[in-house]
């Protein structure tokens, strides 16, 4: 549970800091697919490859699929019937019996209807998901952050003795 808290609190801390829009986007469209597909298949993998390889906020990643791995259930019958659309046309039985004939291929559990739907779903809104949290996360800060920073609270908690020693052993230590 304390893990949960804190990937939540590193994720507002990133919305609250000055990490790039971009970083942060491709983090959250990363976890959504990250999320809508199964950890422990080869195309997991992969996305944790590639958002090692590529410069992707990981935090954001990581909270992001563990949310949208909880509404992937609610899209089960979505991603059955897509994939089993796929899976039973008749013109890509070739292509699925070479695939699943093939060393690697099969460890990406696309014989499985719910996989195969969800992981085409979730790459086909993946860019959708990017452009909206990305205007998301701008709005956010635009509006609630830039708000929250004229308050009296805020500027008081700046002021004290605490948030300096706070904000000095945040910026050694990280």
């Amino acid at each position: 549970m304390t893990l949960i808290l804190k990937q939540i609190f590193n994720l507002l801390k990133l919305l609250n800091s000055d990490t790039g829009l971009t970083s942060l986007s491709a983090g959250i469209s990363l976890g959504f697919i990250l999320g809508m597909s199964p950890l422990l298949s080869l195309q997991g993998i992969l996305i944790i490859l590639i958002a090692f390889f590529f410069r992707v906020q990981l935090g954001a990643m990581f909270v992001s699929s563990f949310f949208f791995a909880f509404i992937a259930f609610v899209f089960d019958p979505l991603f059955h019937s897509v994939g089993l659309s796929l899976l039973q046309n008749e013109s890509l039985v070739p292509l699925w019996t070479k695939l699943f004939n093939m060393p690697l291929i099969p460890l990406t559990l696309f014989n499985n209807s719910i996989v195969m739907g969800a992981g085409l779903v979730s790459l086909i809104l993946s860019p959708f998901v990017f452009i909206l949290s990305r205007i998301l996360i701008q709005k956010y800060r635009d509006t609630v952050v830039a708000r929250f920073k004229d308050t009296k609270v805020w500027k008081f908690i700046k002021a004290t003795s605490l948030y300096k020693w706070y904000y000095k052993y945040d910026s050694l230590y990280g």
